[in-house]
């Protein structure tokens, strides 16, 4: 058995360190967050961190590093209040990868790989072309983690499409392991889901004497 005490994983390499602790909570979804800026850039970026926060109202959360340097995500929600998620395929794994070297504003990801926008409805924001689930987002509040100053970003959904209606069941869930739809385990390591089963709600036992 391998153990790390606190100290030990104070003193560990730095990128030893990011590894261990971004794969150690297991694995993540896949993610890629589309936004466009109030002067008509469009940006695309892969995010590990998109959580569900509530039904009702149907709201969804991510986390954003400190603002130390640009973040085209975080500045182009705060200013335009819109944005798209969309999951990631397993044939666009590399690609959607690539969205995470850092480029200038002006530069838009969908230009630098394969990855194309596409706009639905009213929705001012890109969505990723392809993407088995892409949903609308709209911005609604943010929170500050004081303890090391990333951002909890929560946005209520204003559009659900699911371009496969296989993966729809009949009692609303998403299946998304028919889809081939991607988890990444730490910061750079994919794979793909396979369902095992579903089991029922489950409410306590009666416990006899």
């Amino acid at each position: 058995m391998k153990y790390f005490s606190k100290k030990n994983i104070d003193e560990l390499d730095h990128l030893y360190k990011i590894n261990l602790i971004n794969s150690c909570s297991g694995f993540k979804s896949a993610n890629l967050i589309a936004t466009k800026s109030k002067s008509g850039n469009e940006n695309v970026a892969v995010f590990s961190s998109v959580t569900h926060i509530g039904s009702n109202p149907p709201l969804l959360g991510f986390f954003c590093r400190p603002k130390t340097v640009t973040r085209d995500t975080y500045e182009n929600i705060k200013n335009t209040g819109s944005y798209t998620i969309n999951h990631i395929h397993e044939t666009i794994i590399e690609e959607a990868h690539h969205t995470s070297a850092k480029y200038n504003a002006d530069i838009s990801e969908f230009d630098v790989t394969t990855l194309a926008s596409e706009y639905k409805d009213n929705c001012s924001a890109p969505f990723v072309k392809g993407a088995p689930i892409q949903l609308q987002m709209k911005y609604i509040e943010e929170y500050k983690i004081q303890s090391n100053d990333t951002i909890l970003v929560i946005g209520e959904i204003q559009g659900l499409y699911i371009n496969n209606s296989n993966i729809l069941e009949k009692d609303g869930f998403i299946n998304l392991s028919k889809a081939n739809v991607a988890a990444i385990n730490g910061l750079d390591a994919y794979t793909i889901p396979a369902l095992k089963k579903r089991l029922d709600y489950q409410r306590p036992k009666t416990l006899t004497q």
